[in-house]
């Protein structure tokens, strides 16, 4: 997944275009969509696969509307925050059997928490434990924590990891980091990259540098 952390939906598209198909999935934040709304998310859907991520985080029958919007909107992945609580979280599940395609996730905690490591790691598998037992179909954690998660919650129980970093790159604001091909060997089934791609010289270089790290852990899974 690329995230599109971008001013403006002119940017957005000229990204898409330049990544072209090599890339499935598209994510759409809170930055991009105040700033073009669902106009720009149903054009983007046309190509990609989208996840919504606005982390809604709100009373349970406000968070539940919003979960219905956006399966209306057709996006492919919305996500919610747990610290929300169980009611919340149950009622996005709720909302969300409207829609079977629809995954809904739960954010357990900000890669850019500087949080101890030890607490961030059993505050996310707490938050995991919830979601799962509450209906959501995954998580969004750090690849550190995707291992456990996935031994408490089933493997079937997604995990999305931001916080990719490679080859020295600045880890700008992110706090627990990981390389594209770490985060395939920890089991994790979606990666969001930004800014490592967004930023680079040639993004659909950058793109293809980490599609290949990606490959190659694969490659190694399979032996």
């Amino acid at each position: 997944m690329v995230a599109l952390d971008v001013e403006n939906g002119e940017q957005a598209l000229n990204m898409r275009d330049s990544l072209g198909a090599a890339v499935g999935w598209l994510k759409v934040g809170l930055r991009l969509f105040v700033a073009e709304g669902p106009g720009l998310v149903r054009q983007l859907k046309s190509t990609h696969r989208i996840f919504l991520d606005l982390k809604f985080h709100d009373i349970p029958n406000t968070v539940a509307q919003a979960v219905e919007s956006a399966g209306g909107l057709g996006v492919d992945m919305v996500n919610v925050h747990a610290g929300g609580g169980a009611s919340m979280l149950r009622a996005a599940a709720e909302a969300k059997k409207a829609f079977p395609a629809l995954k809904l996730i739960a954010v357990t905690v900000l890669t850019s928490d500087p949080m101890p490591a030890d607490r961030a790691h059993s505050l996310a598998l707490e938050r995991a434990m919830l979601a799962r037992e509450c209906g959501l179909d995954g998580v969004v954690c750090s690849v550190h924590e995707v291992e456990t998660i996935k031994k408490a919650c089933g493997q079937d129980f997604l995990t999305v990891t931001p916080g990719i970093r490679w080859g020295g790159q600045d880890r700008q604001d992110q706090q627990r980091v990981a390389g594209p091909d770490d985060a395939v060997r920890a089991g994790s089934d979606f990666l969001v990259i930004g800014r490592p791609i967004l930023h680079a010289a040639d993004p659909s270089a950058a793109a293809a540098e980490a599609l290949a790290m990606m490959s190659g852990a694969i490659g190694e899974l399979s032996e």
